[in-house]
């Protein structure tokens, strides 16, 4: 039985922080659109009348614009400030289509851009605060769940054409019907498979890459991405010096990162095919879901799939992407998407379409978080592990209270209560911008 009753705790105070991690100083992050990432987050903290009880949110930025996405959180957080938990957590899925549809809020983009990426910092941190006043890490309190439960977190408006409530509720009871407990067990002893991005980052030394590659075979990795789209001949052979290290048994992905127009996608990445590629991420417009179905078509003949979905924003257009084959790949994003509330029923789309799920991560609470929905994917949604993978990046990692744990490169099974995002408060004291120490010592 929990400690806490949600029937007299309410939320007293929400409060953000613009907090920027300079990695753009190593070029760590950097590919063919971005090439100066500073990770960074708007990190939320839900307040509540229960001492020492607060839930922690982010969503993942890249530097500057970090504030505009702290104001829109501040403008929508006095839809929670005195709000009592039982309201909220008892209607989370109307609650949800509450804050996403604020009737003058939602005029500046319903379910896209600035305002729901605040969104997912909120709704992140009131998914951290329901699974510590349940005591468990948020991955169990989702398997915990009944699916009626379940499926009254989510919100079927504009997809209901693709997945029913009844259809998702009749998912969740058919898998619950299978051996979980035994998943249950494989995810906290050998844990969830994943493939890295830190050796192919596009401003890194061709040594740079040699190095990282070899750390990370050490590290018993087998699937490998690098970032590509800028020359075709310098990545033809960074792709080879990759291949050259890596072997041919195992997987490469390269990731364009939205640079090319359609028909420049299939050119360059026929150009590409010799090095056995085994996925092309966001090779156009992540808008673009005609655009992603045609180079789908091209590259079939040559095995190569399509992967898109980290700035995918909504339910609605992962809908459309499912639906008409556009992507062979579908990535999930913690902080894209409007929190869990928005992503179950992604997953189950995906689940029924047949498509993988291989999410974003690698960016500040990305890994943190996303490991926690990979599980409960594995564990009562698909049930499998074939052709998924989690990313994984290992930078800020280590600034979080309770960072993820990976062993021959598989994510193991969080045990501590909680979503995984709260920051540590030294790290927030020195990069929390613009008045933290590291950003006081460089005026």
């Amino acid at each position: 039985m929990a400690k806490f009753d949600m029937k007299e705790i309410k939320i007293v105070d929400v409060q953000v922080q613009d907090i920027r991690f300079p990695t753009s100083l190593q070029a760590q992050g950097s590919d063919a659109m971005h090439k100066d990432p500073d990770y960074s987050c708007a990190y939320v903290s839900i307040i509540t009348s229960q001492k020492d009880l607060i839930g922690y949110g982010l969503t993942f930025t890249l530097g500057r614009g970090t504030e505009i996405v702290c104001v829109a959180v501040e403008a929508l957080s006095f839809l929670f400030k005195d709000q009592r938990l039982h309201n909220i957590y008892s209607n989370f899925g109307q609650f949800w289509d509450r804050v996403t549809n604020e009737s003058q809020l939602r005029w500046l983009g319903p379910s896209k851009g600035v305002t729901h990426l605040a969104v997912a910092a909120l709704m992140n941190a009131l998914w951290d605060l329901w699974a510590k006043i349940e005591e468990k890490p948020l991955w169990r309190l989702l398997v915990d769940m009944s699916p009626e439960q379940l499926v009254s977190t989510m919100d079927f408006r504009y997809i209901s054409d693709v997945l029913t409530k009844e259809e998702a509720l009749e998912i969740l009871k058919q898998q619950r019907e299978n051996d979980i407990e035994t998943k249950i067990e494989r995810m906290k002893t050998r844990g969830y498979p994943a493939y890295t991005t830190a050796t192919g980052w596009i401003g890194y030394s061709d040594d740079k890459v040699r190095e990282l590659c070899a750390k990370y075979l050490t590290l018993g990795f087998t699937a490998f991405k690098i970032k590509v789209g800028i020359n075709l001949e310098d990545d033809k052979r960074r792709c080879k010096l990759m291949r050259d290290m890596i072997g041919q048994d195992n997987l490469l992905m390269v990731d364009s990162n939205q640079r090319w127009d359609v028909e420049e996608a299939i050119r360059w990445m026929q150009g590409l095919a010799e090095f056995n590629i085994y996925w092309i991420e966001e090779p156009t417009s992540p808008d673009d879901i005609l655009g992603h179905r045609a180079i789908s078509e091209a590259l079939e003949p040559l095995g190569i799939k399509v992967a898109s979905g980290e700035v995918c924003c909504n339910k609605v257009m992962f809908k459309q992407f499912l639906a008409s084959e556009a992507i062979q790949v579908a990535q999930i994003d913690s902080c894209r998407l409007g929190s869990i509330n928005e992503i179950l029923p992604v997953y189950l789309m995906a689940y029924k379409l047949k498509v993988p799920v291989c999410p974003h991560a690698g960016g500040v609470g990305l890994s943190e978080m996303v490991q926690h929905l990979q599980l409960f994917d594995y564990i009562c949604v698909s049930q499998t592990l074939h052709h998924r993978l989690i990313e994984f990046v290992d930078q800020e990692t280590t600034h979080f209270v309770h960072p993820i744990r990976i062993e021959n490169a598989h994510y193991i099974a969080p045990t501590e209560s909680g979503y995984s995002t709260e920051l540590k408060k030294d790290s927030i004291e020195e990069f929390k911008y613009p008045n933290g120490n590291w950003y006081k010592q460089m005026k």
